[in-house]
């Protein structure tokens, strides 16, 4: 199981060849990097095994709920769990925010996404229209919102 971690200062370089890694066909360069990690609100997760980062998620606080802006893992560390862990750091995060909501966009040709975000509550509610590149095109994203239900303090 890998060990996941806050995003350290200065991780855009390191970052954007991992997320090259996961999206090899709609890469985020480091630039970009830099600009979503310094947004207000914004923080992550990076999953490791033993010394090379293998994962990572990226969320904002837009105030009234989180937004998951990217979650990406290496080729070879999938279906091992990472995925389920840096989301669930992501929810624990929101929870402790007390927010009530995430909402995040999944390609609607991503099976093993939406698999894993259907197994953790989220649900449909939109869709954008031809939202990611592929390289025969662009495909449709879905629009997935996972409720948070208010807890007690004792919780």
């Amino acid at each position: 199981m890998s060990r996941v971690r806050p995003i350290p200062e200065g991780a855009a370089e390191p970052l954007a060849v991992l997320h090259r890694a996961c999206f090899p066909d709609d890469p985020w360069e480091a630039g970009a990097l830099t600009r979503i990690m310094a947004l207000s609100g914004g923080f992550g997760w990076l999953a490791w095994e033993e010394s090379d980062p293998v994962g990572f998620i990226l969320v904002r606080d837009l105030g009234n709920e989180c937004e998951i802006l990217s979650l990406g893992v290496a080729p070879r560390w999938r279906r091992l769990g990472v995925a389920r862990e840096l989301l669930a750091a992501a929810i624990k995060e929101a929870r402790i925010r007390n927010l009530p909501s995430l909402v995040l966009e999944v390609a609607i040709d991503n099976d093993a996404a939406g698999s894993l975000y259907s197994s953790t509550g989220f649900v449909a509610v939109g869709r954008r229209a031809r939202y990611y590149n592929r390289p025969d095109g662009r495909a449709d994203a879905l629009i997935l919102r996972l409720g948070l239900p208010k807890t007690h303090p004792s919780q």
